[in-house]
């Protein structure tokens, strides 16, 4: 299964390799290169086929637990101070995805969206310190009885040039479903209660709405 958002891609992506295929077949006489650029179209293919990918998963939905909300490596575990919406001292876990990873954003809790708000920016490395501040980027925070309000921040790379948000202020959302989409290298960055324990080290793959973030009760 394949994400909606790369719809126009892929097509475009099929229709480059077919039409690759098809004039190589007609003006080039020589196997070796022919083959070698008939190869080069189809591996371009394969690769945003892969990119788009929209694995189904089957999601436990707990009230007690923050899920991760994209499949990547956790790269920052620290107490930060967040300017944005909190104002004040929060837990930041960020996840770097490289262009491999599956680059679905899901809802790290079910609640409603207090807060959506797109900022455009710069295009620094995704796990440049000041990514999260100086990049383009989507700053979201979903509420519920448990936790609170949670701030997951989408976070563009130096590849990615578009973020899809789907969250709007007053939406109630489920945990694990489909919040967005980030194209090419990127991060999203959790902001939790100081204190919130945590079930993740650095280094760790997480992996979308299946890997516990964190933990309560």
């Amino acid at each position: 299964m394949f994400h909606k958002e790369g719809t126009k891609t892929i097509l475009l992506g099929i229709i480059f390799t077919a039409t690759v295929l098809l004039l190589s077949d007609n003006f080039i006489d020589n196997m070796w290169p022919k083959k070698l650029i008939q190869l080069g179209a189809f591996l371009i293919l394969v690769i945003i086929l892969q990119f788009f990918r929209n694995p189904k998963r089957t999601v436990l939905i707990g009230e007690n637990q923050i899920l991760a909300p994209v499949d990547g490596k956790v790269v920052v575990i620290e107490e930060v101070y967040e300017a944005e919406y909190y104002k004040d001292k929060r837990l930041q876990i960020s996840i770097f995805m490289s262009p491999i990873n599956v680059h679905v954003t899901r809802y790290p809790i079910s609640g409603v969206v207090k807060f959506s708000k797109y900022h455009p920016g710069k295009f620094l490395v995704a796990w440049h310190p000041k990514a999260s501040e100086e990049n383009e980027r989507t700053t979201i925070v979903v509420e519920n009885n448990t936790f609170g309000a949670i701030l997951y921040r989408q976070v563009a790379g130096a590849l990615a040039r578009r973020i899809v948000n789907y969250a709007e202020e007053g939406m109630q959302v489920v945990q694990g479903t489909d919040a967005g989409f980030i194209k090419f290298g990127s991060r999203v960055d959790l902001f939790l209660p100081i204190g919130t324990p945590i079930n993740v080290v650095l280094n760790q793959k997480a992996v979308g709405g299946k890997t516990i973030i964190a933990t309560k009760g």
